[in-house]
């Protein structure tokens, strides 16, 4: 059944290379919980205790406002083909805004510097505790590919009114009006 670790061992980081999607799970102390699916394309493991990903632009941006309002962060990988396995990575998440140093350096080391069409911010993931579980219920799928269609969207928004113009209009308070920190104008809360 469950077992917990102090980090990602190397066994699991073999599994995270496998998966083709991973969910993240947030929540400010208040309201709804976000529970959001990312593929995997953009995911890095950097060490046993960090996970980063480059995150690209959505309708919304509820992350972001749980990260800075709380901080806390669940991110899950599950087996939909292979052997069964739930891995969830547990910690302290915070977000690293798009043109800052830390977003920079990593988009250098990490993307070798190449930014995708739409990209919003990173999220970074300082991790604390790592558990498995069986995954015996989860049902097997095959992959079939890559959707072409948050490319093709990005590319035709900013031909149209620009990515940022839909940032600021979409993307710059969760659903329940907390403040995402996506633009340099916007305060970091004390802390």
């Amino acid at each position: 059944m469950a077992k917990q670790f102090p980090g990602i061992t190397p066994a699991q980081q073999d599994f995270i290379r496998r998966q083709r999607i991973f969910f993240t799970a947030s929540a400010a102390a208040t309201g709804r919980v976000n529970v959001s699916p990312r593929g995997t394309d953009m995911l890095r493991v950097l060490g046993p205790n960090a996970i980063l990903y480059l995150d690209l632009t959505g309708s919304g941006n509820e992350t972001a406002a749980h990260l800075r309002a709380t901080g806390r962060l669940t991110i899950m990988f599950c087996a939909f083909e292979g052997a069964p396995m739930i891995l969830r990575l547990y910690g302290a998440g915070r977000v690293l805004r798009r043109g800052g140093p830390d977003y920079a350096r990593l988009l250098a080391a990490e993307y070798g510097g190449a930014e995708p069409l739409g990209a919003r911010q990173m999220v970074w993931l300082d991790i604390d505790l790592v558990q498995t579980s069986c995954g015996f219920g989860v049902p097997l799928f095959d992959y079939a590919g890559e959707r072409p269609t948050l490319a093709r969207w990005a590319e035709a928004k900013e031909a149209q009114e620009g990515l940022e113009a839909y940032r600021r209009q979409k993307n710059t308070h969760s659903i329940e009006g907390l403040p995402t920190g996506l633009f340099e104008e916007d305060p970091v809360p004390a802390g």
